[in-house]
């Protein structure tokens, strides 16, 4: 079975007792039980819900994995994971990565012995040496990375951790399922934020976790209901009738970011543009081997100094200047002052973030009208 028609048939089978084609929306927190102890699958939201059951199914297919657990949102699922770790266990981290997920780890769970360093895992020899010499629990890979767009070789850095006894955990929000299949490439877990592609109407926020180890399942299904990180049954059910336009939304992200992208890369005012689909893109080649398409995020660096990128940035007619990106309407967002303003500057420099940078989440607008609002910005 094809992507399109998993997503459309996987854990979406029509309502028994009536034929609904559409499953129903689980709105209960509690289930009847026949006997103490004795259910029918379920015995209280935070636990289980038939449209959990339904949406890990449909993520699961598509990213040919075997099984996947649901979060109230991505950074639920990063701590789901970490309350499967020891204080003093390690993660290594790629260094260009979302701010959410560097807060996490150094002002809420480094208090609790949980470490974590952040390396370029562009750089095989580099995570090659670290792995080797620092054993980490997790690797933690971004590609492509949030905002940069940094591609690094997944196949190649979960050999190493194989060869080291790591797990290779893969954020592949940027991606998709449709453009990139992590555990195909060796990861051992694959992350999402469905707030972003995967709901993809700017109207739902969650986040998922897909493996194949049994053990695992149990694992995060736990941390999911004793501490509370389940997101609604309506959220689920949301998601669920939103991933089955996936395929088709995501070939017309790609198609308007490449033409964004271009237009961007030769207009006078553009210093740099960021984009793994463009030759031009320092690890083009990677993204070629393990991608099928290159999705909607463009990057860009302008010629104008910070108060001239911040009067451009708000006066898009068709980009909205918001955070959060994935959603079918084109967004605008400087990251420096809004989705990464927690990773300290020096942090962010360092990486290669700097203030002038300008992310843009590439719509699935009429591209004709998403050039016109760009030429009039910059115009």
């Amino acid at each position: 079975m094809k992507f399109n028609t998993k997503a459309i048939h996987q854990g979406q089978h029509p309502d028994k007792e009536t034929g609904a084609v559409i499953p129903p929306l689980y709105l209960t927190s509690t289930y009847v039980q026949e006997y103490p102890g004795m259910t029918k699958g379920y015995d209280y939201t935070r636990a289980g819900n038939p449209n959990f059951t339904n949406l890990e199914n449909q993520i699961a297919s598509l990213e040919n994995g075997k099984h996947a657990t649901i979060f109230a949102s991505g950074l639920s699922s990063f701590t789901a994971i970490i309350s499967t770790m020891e204080p003093g266990e390690l993660v290594l981290s790629t260094d260009d990565l979302y701010g959410g997920t560097y807060r996490i780890f150094n002002r809420v769970f480094n208090q609790y012995g949980i470490l974590f360093e952040t390396i370029s895992t562009q750089d095989l020899a580099l995570v090659k040496s670290k792995v080797e010499n620092l054993k980490p629990k997790y690797v933690l890979v971004e590609s492509p990375t949030n905002p940069l767009l940094n591609i690094s070789d997944i196949e190649e850095i979960s050999k190493i951790c194989k060869a080291n006894g790591s797990k290779l955990l893969v954020d592949n929000t940027f991606a998709s399922p449709y453009f990139q299949n992590p555990l195909d490439l060796g990861a051992d877990i694959v992350m999402h934020s469905t707030t972003k592609y995967i709901g993809g109407h700017s109207d739902t926020i969650g986040g998922v976790l897909i493996y194949n180890e049994d053990d695992l399942k149990q694992k995060l299904d736990f941390a999911r209901m004793a501490i509370g990180l389940n997101p609604s049954p309506f959220d689920a059910w949301m998601t669920s009738r939103s991933l089955k336009t996936l395929g088709v939304r995501m070939e017309r992200h790609a198609e308007n970011a490449m033409k964004v992208a271009t237009f961007l890369e030769n207009h006078p005012k553009v210093n740099k543009v960021y984009y793994p689909g463009l030759p031009s893109h320092k690890n083009h080649l990677v993204a070629q081997k393990q991608m099928r398409g290159f999705s909607g995020i463009v990057s860009v660096e302008f010629h104008l100094n910070l108060e001239e990128t911040m009067r451009l940035i708000s006066a898009f007619k068709i980009f909205s200047l918001a955070e959060s990106l994935g959603g079918v309407e084109s967004l605008v967002d400087h990251p420096a002052s809004m989705t990464h303003a927690s990773i300290p500057k020096e942090e962010r420099e360092k990486a290669g973030l700097f203030d002038g940078l300008v992310r843009f989440s590439v719509g699935i607008e009429d591209i004709d009208d998403i050039l016109e609002d760009l030429k009039m910005g910059l115009g």
